[in-house]
């Protein structure tokens, strides 16, 4: 009986310690997988995107030609009523939900590049890096939104540069260190594999939209110790002229990679990050979101906070009147 018993015990014990052992095999880092697959040659696009092509822009004169000889593929993500009051020529409406799912439908193969087109190059920016990461390597943005096309559309960006010095007295030139190296994000999809993760992240940063990825400048500077406050753009233009007050520089196609400064991102903080225009920092936070971040890119960049100082300087994108062409657009028809 007593031999019964011990069998008994050491096999209860050995099918705990398996399970055990399992359950710990089970457990997967999430974020590490799909952050490394992402810069890996395995990546649908076969490189690191964010660290070598992003962000993928166009002009709206290269977009004209192009849709002349029919050689681009035009998504406008701008609502059905915006949309029906005027929009380029042979563009498509599709929601921001619903553009995988549309792009997965077409026939891409006699198109040259693919126009992601929004109102101001924000929200298609976020967009487009999803669906690049999502191997599409066609896409691009179009470059101030439709407020290049026509100056009838330009209102978002004109009344932005008209009221752009509201944070001139207060950026600094006194540097921010970063974070040490910690953890990435914690990411709970259930999937082990960096394809698997991809697709279910990007599905639902799509399904809940630009919204809680993007953040005005105002409720930043009414809160800067609330955010980690990234600087995107090179370290020469973090001190002249000048950053947010508390913002750490991270250099474009250089920092944001495993190997580099990616971990110093704070995974218990809202994240801000701001490049000239908010175009190209929509790009970066649709990846840092994908990876788990709270990351928000903070609207217009500084063309909304120190414009005179942008254009005093030089070699920093401005929105002017040179920036809007006089381009036809088309009037869907009254139901």
């Amino acid at each position: 009986m007593l031999k019964l018993r011990f069998y008994l015990l050491s096999a209860l014990f050995a099918l705990f310690i398996l399970s055990a052992c399992e359950k710990e095999e089970e457990k997967v880092n999430e974020a590490q997988i799909l952050a490394e697959y992402l810069e890996s040659t395995d990546s649908p696009l076969g490189k690191d995107f964010v660290n070598t092509d992003m962000p993928t822009i166009m002009g709206a004169t290269e977009l004209k030609t192009l849709n002349t000889t029919n050689q681009v593929y035009i998504i406008d993500i701008r609502s059905a009523a915006d949309f029906n009051a005027g929009h380029i020529k042979n563009a498509h409406n599709v929601t921001l939900a619903g553009i995988l799912d549309h792009i997965e439908s077409v026939d891409l193969s006699s198109y040259t590049k693919v126009a992601v087109v929004c109102y101001t190059g924000q929200t298609a920016g976020y967009a487009a890096s999803l669906l690049r990461l999502m191997g599409y390597e066609k896409v691009f943005t179009l470059k101030w939104g439709m407020s290049s096309w026509n100056n009838v559309f330009a209102t978002s960006w004109k009344n932005t540069v008209a009221n752009g010095n509201t944070q001139a007295s207060t950026f600094t030139a006194t540097a921010t260190a970063k974070n040490e190296a910690g953890e990435l994000p914690v990411l709970s999809t259930g999937f082990k594999t960096g394809q698997e993760i991809l697709e279910a992240r990007v599905d639902a940063l799509l399904s809940e939209g630009f919204d809680p990825a993007k953040v005005t400048n105002a409720t930043v500077f009414g809160n800067l110790t609330g955010y980690y406050i990234v600087n995107y753009w090179p370290e020469t233009q973090y001190t002249d002229p000048g950053h947010i007050p508390g913002a750490v520089q991270y250099t474009p196609k250089a920092s944001m990679k495993l190997s580099a400064d990616l971990k110093t991102l704070p995974t218990d903080k809202p994240i801000a990050a701001y490049c000239y225009t908010g175009q190209i920092s929509a790009y970066l936070v649709a990846y840092l979101r994908l990876l788990g971040y709270d990351a928000k890119s903070i609207l217009f960049g500084t063309n909304g906070m120190i414009y005179d100082k942008m254009v005093e300087k030089g070699g920093m994108s401005v929105f002017n009147n040179a920036e809007i062409n006089d381009f036809e657009y088309e009037v869907s028809p009254s139901k």
